[in-house]
Parts: C-alpha cells; sequence; structure tokens
C-alpha cells in the first residue's frame, strides 16, 4: 500500500515539475530561456528548426518571449543543474520502490497486457508495437506525435547534480570557479581573474559575497512588486466597480425609457426601441472598454506573478553557483516593474442616463446623457417661521411617492411637503423636543431622531411609537444624544449616539441587532447604511466606512484642492457610490461624489450655502437641504 502510494506521489510530482513542455517527458539535459522557463536540448533543436529563417533567436514555446542563441550553438545556453538532479533523484527513489514509472509499462490502448515501447503525445497514453503500427495505419491517428520509450531511457544521462563539490572552471577545467565579476556578470576562477579581469574596470568579489548582495536584490525588488499588486487591487475594485454602476445605470436608463414609452405608446414605441438600442449599445462599448482595461490589467499581473513565482522557485532551489550563473537573466527579467503600469477606471464613463422628453412628429423620444452632469430642477422654501417655511432646516427623507419629509431643529418641526414643494403638513412640540436626522422605510413610515429617542411616523405625521435605542427605554442613558439615522432596503436602521460614541443597529421593531463604538462620530448629520456603516466626522474632515462588526473598510480625509472640507450629510445611489454635502470655508457648500471605496470623483453641485440632510428621491433626483430651503437636483 505504501508503495503504491510513493509511485503515484512520485509519479504525479514529476508530472508537474519534471517533464518537458514540449515533449511532455522528463527532462533530458534541460537548457534555460532568458524567461526562465526550461526545455530538453533536443526538444530546443527540434524547436529551432522549425522557426526558418530566424535560426539565431528562439520563441518560448509557454510565454512567447525570444531568445537570443549564443554563437555556440543551444548548448551554449545555461544548464538547469537542479532540475537535472531532480530528475535523477526521482529516478533513483522509483527505482529504490521496485518499480518505476517511465521504465516498464503496459499498452494503454489494448486489453493483451503487452509491454509498451512507445507514447503518443496527442493520446496521452502509452501503446505497444502492434498498436503502434494500427496508429501509423489508422487515418485519425496516422498523424499523431510518437515519442520511442526505449530511446528515450537510452539517451537519459547519469546525474549532472554536483552536491556540495565547487565547479570548474569551464576555460580552465583544472581550476575551481572561486569568483564572480561584477563587470562581467559571470563566474570565474583564479585564473581567469589573472587573466581576463585584471584591468580596473573589472569589479569581482568572492561567490558567497555576489550571492548576499544578490539575494538582498532580489528581496528588495520582490518587496516593491508587492506596491505593485496593491496598486493593481486598487485598479482592478475601480474597474469592477464601474462596470457595476454601468449595469445599474443602463438598467435605470433603460427603465426611464419604458415608462415614457408606454406614456406615448401608439406614437413612440419604434423610436423607443431604437434609443433603448443605443444605451445598450454605448452601456456595451463602454464595458467592453473596461473589460479589456481590466483584462489588459489583470494579464500584467499574472505575467508578473509569473516571474515573480519562477524567480522565487529558482532562488530556494538553485544553489549560489547557478543562482550566479544565471543572475543577468534573473534580474533582467525583474526589470518588468519598470514598465508595470495599471490603468485607472475612467469614472465619467460609468455614468449613462437618459433624458425623456416629449415626443411630437419626427422628435427622438429623449437624448441619451454620456456624462453625469446636475442641475437644479426645482428650489422651495424660504427663512421664516410660518408653514413651509425654515429656520435651521436639517435632516431629508423621500416617501415611495416621492412626498419629501424635512425636519427644522430651531423650529422644532418635521414638515411634509410634495415632490413639487407644495407644503402639505408639520408636527411640532406636540410630539418633538428637538428633531434631527429623519429616515424612511420601505413602506413609507418616517423614522425621527429626537434627543434620546426615536420617533416613528406614518406617511401622513401621525405618531405611531418611540423607541429608545440606548437602552431600556424606562432607563433611557442621560449620555445618549441620537443624531444621524438611516434605514437600508432591508428595513435595517442605523441610529448614530454622538453622546455614546456608538452606532446601533435595529430591527424595525426597534430590536437591536448589535452595536458598534467608535469615537469618530461627532455632530454630523451623515450617517448611511448599505450592508455597511458609513458616516462622516465633521472636525476632522473623515469619511469613514466600518463593517457590521465595526471593522475598518475605509478612513479618508475630505479635502477639496488640498484644503479640508467639513462633511454635514451623506446618502447612497442605487449603484452604491456616496454623495457628501460639505461646508467650505467662507465659500459656502458643496455636494461631492464618492466612489464605495471613498475615492473622490467629483463635484455635483456648489454655490450652496449650508447643504445638511441630502437623500436620493425615487425619480433619481437628488434632494439636498440648505438651511433655509430645498433643493431638487436632476441629471442631464
Amino acid at each position: 500500500m505504501a508503495e503504491a502510494a510513493a509511485k503515484s506521489v512520485l509519479g504525479t510530482i514529476s508530472q508537474g515539475h519534471h517533464e518537458c513542455p514540449i515533449c511532455c517527458c522528463r527532462f533530458i539535459d534541460p537548457k534555460v530561456l532568458d524567461c526562465l522557463h526550461s526545455y530538453c536540448l533536443n526538444c530546443l533543436e527540434e524547436l529551432i528548426s522549425s522557426q526558418q529563417p530566424k535560426a539565431d533567436e528562439i520563441h518560448c514555446p509557454v510565454c512567447r518571449r525570444v531568445t537570443a542563441v549564443p554563437d555556440t550553438g543551444l548548448q551554449g545556453l545555461p544548464n538547469c543543474y537542479f532540475l537535472s538532479s531532480l530528475v535523477d533523484e526521482f529516478n533513483k527513489q522509483e527505482r529504490l520502490i521496485g518499480g518505476t514509472l517511465d521504465d516498464t509499462c503496459t499498452c494503454e490502448q489494448c486489453d493483451e497486457g503487452l509491454e509498451a515501447v512507445s507514447r503518443c503525445l496527442d493520446c496521452d497514453g502509452n501503446i505497444c508495437q502492434k498498436c503502434l503500427e494500427m496508429h501509423r495505419k489508422m487515418k485519425c491517428t496516422k498523424k499523431h506525435r510518437i515519442a520511442n520509450l526505449d530511446q528515450r531511457r537510452a539517451e537519459m544521462p547519469p546525474t549532472v547534480g554536483r552536491g556540495n563539490d565547487t565547479p570548474k572552471c569551464n576555460k580552465h577545467t583544472n581550476q575551481e570557479i572561486c569568483i564572480y565579476c561584477q563587470t562581467c556578470k559571470i563566474l570565474a576562477c583564479a585564473k581567469c581573474a589573472a587573466f581576463d579581469h585584471r584591468t580596473a574596470e573589472h569589479e569581482y568579489r568572492e561567490v558567497a559575497d555576489a550571492m548576499l548582495s544578490y539575494r538582498r536584490d532580489v528581496r528588495e525588488i520582490l518587496k516593491r512588486f508587492d506596491k505593485r499588486r496593491e496598486e493593481f487591487k486598487v485598479a482592478d475594485d475601480s474597474l469592477t466597480h464601474a462596470r457595476n454602476r454601468l449595469r445599474i445605470k443602463v438598467a435605470r436608463a433603460c427603465k426611464d425609457i419604458t415608462s415614457k414609452e408606454e406614456e406615448e405608446i401608439a406614437k413612440i414605441q419604434n423610436k423607443s426601441r431604437l434609443l433603448r438600442d443605443k444605451v445598450t449599445q454605448i452601456g456595451e462599448e463602454r464595458d467592453r472598454r473596461f473589460e479589456e482595461v481590466q483584462k489588459s490589467n489583470r494579464d500584467k499581473i499574472e505575467w508578473a506573478e509569473q516571474i515573480v513565482a519562477t524567480v522565487s522557485d529558482l532562488m530556494q532551489q538553485a544553489d549560489d553557483f547557478e543562482l550566479l550563473d544565471l543572475k543577468p537573466k534573473v534580474m533582467h527579467n525583474l526589470e518588468f516593474q519598470e514598465e508595470l503600469e495599471f490603468e485607472q477606471a475612467q469614472q465619467e464613463l460609468s455614468f449613462i442616463g437618459v433624458k425623456c422628453q416629449d415626443v411630437v412628429a419626427d422628435t427622438d423620444l429623449g437624448v441619451v446623457l454620456q456624462e453625469e452632469k446636475w442641475q437644479l430642477k426645482e428650489e422651495f422654501g424660504e427663512k421664516g417661521d410660518d408653514d413651509g417655511q425654515f429656520q435651521f432646516a436639517g435632516g431629508v427623507a423621500c416617501l415611495s411617492n416621492g412626498d419629501i419629509a424635512v425636519t427644522d431643529t430651531a423650529k422644532k418641526q418635521l414638515m411634509m411637503f410634495t415632490s413639487t414643494g407644495e407644503f402639505k403638513t408639520s408636527i411640532g412640540l406636540d410630539w418633538l423636543n428637538n428633531p434631527w436626522g429623519v429616515a424612511a422605510t420601505s413602506d413609507d413610515l418616517l423614522l425621527v431622531t429626537d434627543e434620546k429617542y426615536v420617533k416613528v411616523f406614518d406617511f401622513s405625521l401621525g405618531f405611531i411609537r418611540q423607541l429608545a435605542p440606548s437602552q431600556n427605554e424606562e432607563d433611557v442613558d442621560t449620555d445618549s444624544w441620537l443624531a444621524g439615522i438611516a434605514g437600508d432596503q432591508e428595513n435595517q436602521i442605523a441610529v448614530a449616539d454622538i453622546g455614546r460614541k456608538v452606532i446601533s443597529l435595529h430591527n424595525l421593531d426597534g430590536s437591536l441587532i448589535t452595536t458598534i463604538p467608535n469615537d469618530m462620530i461627532d455632530t454630523s448629520w451623515a450617517i448611511g447604511l448599505n450592508e455597511r456603516l458609513i458616516f462622516a466626522n465633521f472636525f476632522e474632515s473623515k469619511l469613514i466606512c466600518t463593517t457590521y462588526t465595526g471593522d475598518k473598510v475605509f478612513n479618508v480625509n475630505i479635502s477639496l484642492d488640498g484644503e479640508r472640507v467639513r462633511p454635514l450629510g451623506l446618502c447612497y445611489d442605487d449603484a452604491g457610490d456616496i454623495y457628501v454635502s460639505v461646508c467650505l470655508q467662507d465659500k459656502g457648500g458643496e455636494v461631492h461624489h464618492y466612489s464605495p471605496a471613498g475615492v473622490f470623483i467629483g463635484r455635483v453641485v456648489g454655490g450652496l450655502v449650508c447643504p445638511r440632510g441630502l437623500t436620493f428621491a425615487p425619480s433619481g433626483d437628488l434632494v439636498v437641504v440648505d438651511v433655509f430651503s430645498v433643493n431638487i437636483l436632476q441629471r442631464v
């Protein structure tokens, strides 16, 4: 049983590591190309003979890199001693366990149990003499590549491994190699040093010292590659998000087109199809561009990983002399990092929308929006104490019918407006003491943070109940002060307690899911919930994202043109992008756009007074509360 297992292991390792990629048999006299891939000398000779007329160079069958053929021919290529030694050692081990994987085997094509004399490389099986003759007669197999097992056994050389013996100089065969010439980048003996490397421009070192420096250089290069790997991850993530966002926007644009189509179905069905196709085509073209860039980046990192893996294996398995002999090739291969650049996503290409219009005569159904731009669609409200006026508007939420709910901390009111800004109703001191944030659930309940409680109202502002997120309602923590609040499509609720420096996650009935302490929670309205928690710190100008277990996803500074800005509110769009309202020092306020990874993308709108709460309406418009007014922004 143990013998069978040993044979199986030897066979697996042999096939995976010690077989020439060309002939699929164990290496015989392996040679190393400039790309660090190894092949049998005989296989390389057959390969180069098929590459006429350029017989002075050879193309690697694996990576297609070109290696110049030395003046002395393919024999002048570096030997891969460690592969030869390992192949020989495996042969010895096979003989020790009483059998070989290559020596004696039976035919795999017939049931007569005859000894195999050849191996069909296309069928990947050993065949006997009878089957070989049939192979050559049958039309479907007569062109298969056949390897002679007896010939390969006869050609198998003795062990070329050197063990602990110091290698001899190729030029002075009775002299041991003892130095490495840094100038010529070759190993040499004492006579070589005296005759060929004696001039001042030759700098040579002892083999051990040269090897230490060599390994140190390789370690530094591989360490720098780790940074490249991180750059690739950032680029790849940005491209993945851009593609996902593009798909979402394409889907939403198509949905908007379909809605408009239904309004004027009798006149515009054909034009609707044309415009939808145009949006889809642009989306597909951009997605292909993203895919090409992403594939290019992935190909680059895969190519780099292959080089790193090959060099790492070589550094671990080969001895010092062989490594120094291969140093020029190794260092040349490691120069790839100088040209290893990863292309980032062009975020402007990840947006696509549609601006629909009424269709008459031959007018198109709409215009494809290929860049994300915003303009003011509606503005309502003014400073005052009357209904529909504001003293200090802060939080905002939208219901499914487009109605807009706004909290005013100075008037201590929650007010309700239509989607066009017409005042509907409000509630004040009878139910609220100091309202801050407001959020809407998927079933149109309004959640308002009011000092130490979350108060729940229906769509007509009828009071339903109140919750105490800090602890039991009968024993409310005196330090608790609730500020920002957010909900998701699963009706999970996140509440920022700036008094106790925690964010609590709840079910709609108020039951606690988890509590996430964080010292960065401050007076900002900014909090979001979209499979993770995200909030902003006003005083330190930070945008922070954590998991539900409190693990950091990102923590980034919020700045503009090198100057920090103060975040006030935030929300998500349907693609997961983050929109943050900010206050600029003595310059009013703006709304900024960030990726889900916290990377600044651009401005949405400027020229505001002091924007605080913001949210997306069901129509896709962005609703921003700006102290004394409410601004509704639409994409154009």
